[in-house]
């Protein structure tokens, strides 16, 4: 009784994305997914933003065990950089999340093997002394997800996944009953999903978005091409249905897509015979009226799918009389990508549809504020922490607990990092872990720091001047210095680039007479630079001096 249970994010909190949340005792550590977040367009060459696995590195001797809610990329993503950084002990997952996984660590070429246990809503984990972990279903839209139940001595936590309540689900259903009996038993702690904190009323169906969908197949008289997320399988499943009943030869494009259909057909999650399966090189040997495309690029990715098919860099080319699907909704930061995409489609003839009032073609996995209010009343917890989704979410989700009838000061709005300890069945704040982001830029399992991102926005938004300094062994200048620009209009260019030049030549001169050390030379030449760069253009582009010494 005397080993209390801290609960912190290490991603999840304050964004959408990255969901990663450890429990820990004296004695062991274990993780609740470890997701990734897609980067944003002010993030250049940025591929994912993971989490900062230093504590677990640190305490890598009490991390006993990974467990997983279901296999979308924000729970399952960061796995390949864990398993780099940290032994995992095992991986506790569903049996698609699973089969992903394993392609996801074959595909990063990670050598170590890793023990991973298939569960389902029977399934109860002991681990160690401290934590006894059971499962209970929910709705999401991929199959196998799961809400996850952990017992300790101090007492119960729920961390209910991403979840919605969908009364027709396309697939099993919300074991609400379940819910409801650990609920009675009594929870101390609820972390429940926020995303859709902002909406009122219930998430609508997945099976609403079919009748949508058959009304396009119905009336296009091309080729339909379909954008969804690539472990959107129920999305997939009823896609597929629909133009298997209208005739219509189904092509899969996109690496991300290819492999998870791949191992959901194999695994029975997505029926598709294999005479309805054609190649991109088959495409253009059929009709229009009978060829579904599915691919992926729907949140305007530059390299997916569909943004290779519309700049003409694929086999599969753009149609006058192409029907564009976007069955999905641009995730928050994405809608500038999305419309330059759909501009570009409709461009060369396509009829694009998006989800909106005229077709219903998108329905969210997350709960809206009814089910959230659903939700609460079920576990009726005795503290609430709101998790996955950003500040002003997970907020709202603290106020509908708070109309529920959570006390004020049992409603804990955490940041990644932030403790909350629980003991003898209370719930207080604690102390603070590191929890920043990493920026991952190809393989670089080190990460960017937040200097080179910052590097790179001002490379990005105000411009490059270089600044080549020529002087000998004696501290003379053998050369004028040269200046070259980088992101200025070419008037401007000649301008600014012949007065900088005779500020460097200025500060340099100045300099030497005091001093020759190269160091000194490179800040003052810089200051002067940069000063005059900004009263002429009011922009503080990136200077970088470069001292040559000659003979």
């Amino acid at each position: 009784m005397n080993n209390p249970v801290n609960i912190f994010a290490l991603g999840g909190l304050g964004e959408v994305g990255k969901n990663t949340y450890a429990f820990e005792t004296g004695d062991s550590i274990i993780l609740v997914d470890a997701g990734v977040r897609f980067p944003e367009a002010n993030l250049p060459g940025v591929d994912y933003v993971i989490p900062d696995y230093t504590y677990l590195k640190n305490n890598r001797g009490r991390f006993k065990a990974l467990f997983i809610t279901h296999g979308h990329e924000d729970h399952i993503g960061g796995i390949p950089f864990l398993a780099r950084t940290v032994s995992i002990p095992v991986i506790y997952a569903p049996r698609l999340a699973a089969a992903l996984i394993r392609h996801k660590l074959e595909d990063a070429r990670i050598k170590e093997p890793i023990k991973i246990v298939e569960i389902d809503s029977n399934s109860k984990v002991k681990v160690g002394n401290d934590f006894r972990v059971s499962f209970f279903r929910v709705t999401h839209s991929i199959p196998d997800a799961f809400g996850i139940c952990i017992d300790t001595d101090q007492g119960r936590i729920i961390e209910t996944g991403d979840f919605k309540i969908d009364l027709t689900p396309v697939g099993p259903k919300f074991e609400i009953d379940k819910l409801a009996g650990l609920g009675q038993e009594g929870v101390d702690l609820l972390m429940a999903d926020s995303t859709n904190a902002e909406l009122e009323g219930y998430t609508p169906s997945e099976t609403a978005v079919r009748s949508g969908v058959e009304e396009i197949f119905d009336k296009a008289i091309g080729r339909i091409i379909v954008s969804t997320f690539s472990s959107n399988i129920n999305r997939i499943q009823q896609v597929v249905e629909v133009a298997i009943e209208h005739g219509r030869k189904i092509c899969i494009l996109g690496r991300s897509m290819e492999n998870v259909v791949g191992i959901a057909r194999e695994y029975g999650y997505i029926k598709i015979p294999d005479s309805a399966i054609v190649s991109d090189d088959m495409v253009k040997g059929l009709p229009a009226n009978q060829v579904c495309i599915l691919c992926t690029g729907s949140q305007g990715e530059p390299m997916a799918a569909l943004s290779r098919i519309s700049r003409g860099e694929h086999k599969v080319r753009i149609m006058p009389g192409d029907t564009i699907v976007f069955s999905s909704n641009p995730i928050p930061g994405n809608g500038a990508l999305v419309d330059r995409l759909v501009n570009d489609l409709v461009k060369q003839g396509a009829d694009v549809k998006q989800n909106g009032i005229a077709f219903s073609l998108h329905s969210s996995g997350h709960p809206s504020r009814q089910e959230l209010r659903l939700m609460l009343s079920l576990v009726n917890p005795r503290n609430f922490m709101p998790v996955h989704g950003e500040y002003r979410m997970l907020r709202m989700h603290g106020d509908i607990a708070k109309a529920i009838g959570v006390k004020e000061d049992n409603i804990f709005i955490c940041n990644n990092g932030d403790m909350l300890t629980l003991f003898d069945h209370k719930v207080t704040r604690g102390g603070h872990v590191p929890a920043e982001d990493v920026y991952i830029d190809g393989n670089d399992l080190d990460g960017l720091s937040a200097g080179v991102i910052h590097d790179r926005d001002i490379l990005k938004n105000e411009g490059m001047i270089a600044v080549l300094l020529t002087i000998d062994k004696r501290g003379e200048v053998t050369v004028p210095p040269i200046v070259y620009a980088r992101g200025f209009s070419a008037s401007m260019d000649t301008h600014v680039v012949r007065h900088a030049q005779m500020h460097a030549a200025e500060a340099l001169r100045d300099t030497l007479k005091e001093t020759k050390a190269i160091a000194t030379i490179k800040a003052a030449v810089k200051n002067a630079v940069g000063k005059y760069i900004f009263r002429k253009t009011e922009r503080s582009p990136m200077i970088i001096p470069v001292v040559m010494q000659g003979k």
